[in-house]
């Protein structure tokens, strides 16, 4: 069973001049969450920011933190995070060899916990770790940058890991990272996604509350629009 939709925008799309700023702007717009994404230039080909910023960010909102970290090693970072204000913090399945410890170390430090994967990864990979997440983020692109093109050969995993969560019994979320607009945000949750993180489609956008309404109404109507 799906959870209700959350909508959840990239601040790597967003102007990083005045980074408080837009998260207040997409708290007014409507959005869920405030997604971040961590780069360190090593596991992905860029960088972007760091706990510091995180900590900065804190006071211009109330949205949830969702903090993707695209580190590798990542353990020795996840602290940082969480002292910084990371309300949940995701590892990558491919970002070090013992993601079962990476996801105890989040939660023994009160977090919940999320895993990622990228688009060459089994959904089976995280099949053992089921009891430790409650969520789940299908990389739809290649992550390390935004503006990236959908990629439509993610839809049968995202129905594979619905299907294995739904047997599991557990509340887990399917987040979808990467070319969601209105035009593919139908399809994903119609594939079992219920949180749809969504950059350049929301920042590029000159309303930022039409284009999360517009994201809203595809999910809701099963049309992609535009």
């Amino acid at each position: 069973m799906k959870s209700p939709l959350v909508i959840a925008p990239s601040l790597l799309a967003a102007d990083f001049a005045r980074l408080g700023d837009e998260a207040a702007a997409v708290e007014r717009a409507g959005a869920d969450w405030l997604h971040l994404d961590i780069m360190d230039g090593h596991f992905v080909p860029n960088i972007s920011f760091g706990p510091v910023v995180l900590k900065a960010l804190r006071p211009h909102t109330k949205l949830f933190f969702d903090v993707h970290l695209m580190i590798s090693p990542v353990d020795l970072y996840i602290q940082d995070f969480a002292d910084a204000g990371a309300d949940r913090i995701q590892v990558h399945a491919e970002a070090g060899p013992h993601l079962h410890r990476s996801l105890q170390l989040i939660k023994h430090l009160g977090k919940p916990a999320g895993v990622a994967i990228n688009p060459a990864t089994p959904p089976e990979s995280i099949a053992y770790v089921l009891d430790l997440i409650d969520l789940v983020n299908v990389m739809t692109v290649n992550p390390g940058f935004g503006g990236q093109k959908f990629l439509d050969s993610q839809l049968p995993k995202i129905a594979t890991l619905r299907q294995m969560i739904d047997q599991s019994g557990r509340p887990i979320r399917i987040e979808i990272d990467g070319g969601v607009n209105p035009a593919t945000a139908a399809h994903v949750t119609a594939a079992g996604a219920d949180t749809l993180v969504a950059g350049t489609a929301v920042f590029g956008a000159a309303d930022y509350a039409a284009e999360i309404a517009a994201i809203r109404a595809a999910c809701t109507s099963g049309k992609p629009a535009r």
